[in-house]
């Protein structure tokens, strides 16, 4: 991470938008692995969660390579007047995940985040498939794998495959080979 500030390295609790598996929770696991990441459904009520002192920190997403500003991330946090302690770039590698069994030939619809939806979309022009908008990355991966419906996919990080006990049907969906992300890390203001 680069540093804009000192950054406490004491066990804590980050918040993150998303579910178990999702390039928040990734990031988290990888940045802060000394603390206890926490998921939540919306950016806000990450960020809130700092406000609130439920946790120390939360590192959000805020800009994509291939689309930009990440919204409404990146609103909140400059409405919410955060400054960031430290931002990174990663690498965003985004996979096609199914139930076990299902074949590319029998997808039908593919969810995720809107966020994930476009930086994919000359990929998933190519497949007759509908494209159905979800909170987080791996949280339609996770009802993917609940639903048990060969016919719904879900585009996600590849760790969520594992997570949720889904195959791979296609890696490097995104239509940028050099697809980044650049996390934040933001702490409550001392008053």
């Amino acid at each position: 991470m680069t540093a804009t500030a000192p950054i406490d390295e004491q066990p804590g609790r980050v918040a993150y938008q998303g579910a178990p598996g999702s390039f928040s929770h990734e990031a988290c696991l990888a940045l802060r692995p000394w603390d206890e990441a926490v998921a939540f459904e919306t950016f806000a009520q990450a960020l809130e969660a700092i406000r609130s002192g439920d946790c120390g920190c939360a590192l959000i997403p805020v800009e994509n390579s291939t689309i930009g500003a990440v919204e409404p991330a990146a609103s909140l946090v400059r409405e919410m007047g955060l400054t960031p302690a430290a931002e990174v770039w990663r690498p965003i590698r985004h996979a096609l995940m199914a139930v076990d069994g299902a074949r590319l030939s029998d997808i039908r619809t593919v969810e995720s985040h809107p966020i994930a939806l476009a930086q994919c979309r000359a990929n998933l022009a190519s497949l007759p498939v509908e494209v159905v908008e979800h909170y987080d990355t791996a949280g339609a991966a996770r009802d993917v794998a609940e639903a048990g419906d060969p016919t719904r996919a879900a585009i996600a990080p590849t760790g969520a495959a594992e997570v949720y006990g889904l195959s791979i049907l296609r890696n490097d969906l995104q239509d940028s080979s050099d697809n980044q992300t650049r996390f934040v890390l933001l702490t409550a203001v001392e008053g």
